[in-house]
C-alpha cells in the first residue's frame, strides 16, 4: 500500500493533461486504474490511442520498472509485460513527478476468465505463464508480486499477460513487493530472496486460488494446511503432485514445472480414453483350459484382447501426440 503523501502528490482528476517535460508528448487522464507501493496507474489517451500511465515521485522506482519493461522487450516471443512507450517528467504545482507510459492491456483477469470459460483452460494458461516466466528468469529477473490481479487474459486467441511489474526484482536481492497469500515467507515455506522458486511458489498458490476464489486465511500455516486445502477440492487433486513440489521449492526452474504440468495433461487425456477394466464377474466366466474346444476359444479371445489392447495403446499414443501438437499450436498463436 502506498503512503498517503505519495498518493496525494500523484493524485490527478480525469481530464488533466500531463505534458512531458523532455519529449513534449501530452496525455489526457481518463480514470485511475489502480495504485500500489510506488505510484498510481491511470488510463490515459494520447491522440487516438488509450495507454496506461504510471506516475510516482520516486524516480528510482520509475527507473527500475522501466528497466524491467526494457528487459521484457528483449525476450523474443514473451507476452509477460506491457510494451514501454514513453518515459518523462511532469512539472506541476507540487513539483516534478516522474512517469512512464505503457501499452494498455485490455482483457479479463485470470480468475474471472477461468470461471467464465471453464476449468479446462486452467492448465493451458498456466503452461503459457510458466513458459514466459522461464524466459524472464533467464534474463536475471524474478517477477515477485505474482498474483491473479496482475494477470490479464487477452484475445482471441487467449493469451495471459502481466500488467504490473512493480514487484519485479533482480535475482539474488530481497523481493521488493509481495502479497501475503502468494508469498512463501508468509506461509513459512522459504525466504523472500528473489529466485525462480519464489515465483513458482506463487504460481502454485494461484493454482490453489482458482479453486478458492476468495482465498482463505492462514491458520496452522505451513505445508499441512495447504495440502489439506488441495485434498478438499477435487479439481486440485490431479495437480497435487506439481503444486506440492512447487510449494516445497523442488523446482529449479519454470521449465521443469511446466514439463510436469504438461505430463499431467497428457496422462489425463490418455486415462480418459483408456478401455474399461474387466470385472471379476467377467473373469469368472472364462472357460476352463482342460476343454480342447474351449481352449481354442480362449486362445482366440486372448488374441482378440491382445489386438484390441494394441489398438488402444496406439490410440493413446496418437491422442498424446495430438495434445502436444495442440499445445504447441496454442503457444505459437499466442
Amino acid at each position: 500500500m502506498m503512503n498517503h503523501t505519495l498518493k496525494s502528490q500523484c493524485k490527478v482528476s480525469p481530464g488533466t493533461v500531463i505534458s512531458g517535460k523532455w519529449h513534449s508528448k501530452q496525455y489526457t487522464i481518463l480514470k485511475e486504474l489502480g495504485f500500489g507501493a510506488n505510484g498510481i496507474v491511470y488510463l490515459a489517451k494520447h491522440k487516438n490511442t488509450q495507454v496506461a500511465l504510471k506516475m510516482s515521485d520516486n524516480g528510482m522506482s520509475i527507473t527500475s520498472e522501466v528497466n524491467v519493461l526494457k528487459s521484457f522487450a528483449k525476450v523474443q516471443g514473451s507476452a509477460l509485460g506491457p510494451s514501454l512507450l514513453d518515459v518523462d517528467d511532469w512539472q506541476n504545482k507540487s513539483g516534478q513527478i516522474s512517469f512512464y507510459v505503457m501499452e494498455y492491456i485490455q482483457g479479463t483477469d485470470l480468475l474471472s476468465f477461468i470461471q467464465q470459460k471453464g476449468k479446462a483452460w486452467t492448465i493451458v494458461l498456466f503452461l503459457q505463464l510458466l513458459n514466459d516466466l522461464d524466459k524472464l528468469h533467464k534474463t536475471g529477473w524474478v517477477f515477485g508480486d505474482l498474483k491473479p490481479e496482475n494477470l490479464i487474459v487477452t484475445g482471441p486467441p487467449p493469451k495471459i499477460r502481466c500488467i504490473d511489474v512493480g514487484g519485479t526484482t533482480i535475482q539474488g536481492r530481497a523481493i521488493k513487493e509481495f502479497t501475503e497469500f502468494y508469498d512463501r515467507g508468509y506461509w513459512g515455506l522459504g525466504t523472500r530472496k528473489a529466485e525462480p522458486s519464489y515465483d513458482l511458489f506463487a504460481v502454485a498458490m494461484i493454482m490453489i486460488n482458482t479453486a478458492y476464489p476468495k482465498r482463505f486465511n492462514k491458520t496452522a500455516g505451513g505445508l499441512s494446511q495447504l495440502r489439506e486445502a488441495i485434498k478438499q477440492q477435487p479439481e486440485l487433486v490431479p495437480l497435487e503432485k506439481v503444486i506440492l513440489k512447487a510449494l516445497q521449492g523442488q523446482y529449479v526452474n519454470a521449465k521443469q514445472m511446466r514439463a510436469d504440468l504438461l505430463d499431467l495433461m497428457v496422462d489425463k487425456t490418455t486415462q480418459d480414453k483408456s478401455p474399461p477394466l474387466r470385472t471379476k464377474q467377467a473373469e469368472s466366466k472364462t472357460p476352463p483350459a482342460n476343454n480342447p474346444e474351449k481352449s481354442k476359444a480362449i486362445t482366440r479371445q486372448h488374441y482378440r484382447r491382445k489386438k484390441k489392447k494394441s489398438r488402444w495403446l496406439e490410440t493413446m499414443l496418437i491422442a498424446a501426440g495430438i495434445i502436444l501438437l495442440y499445445v504447441v499450436y496454442i503457444f505459437k498463436m499466442m
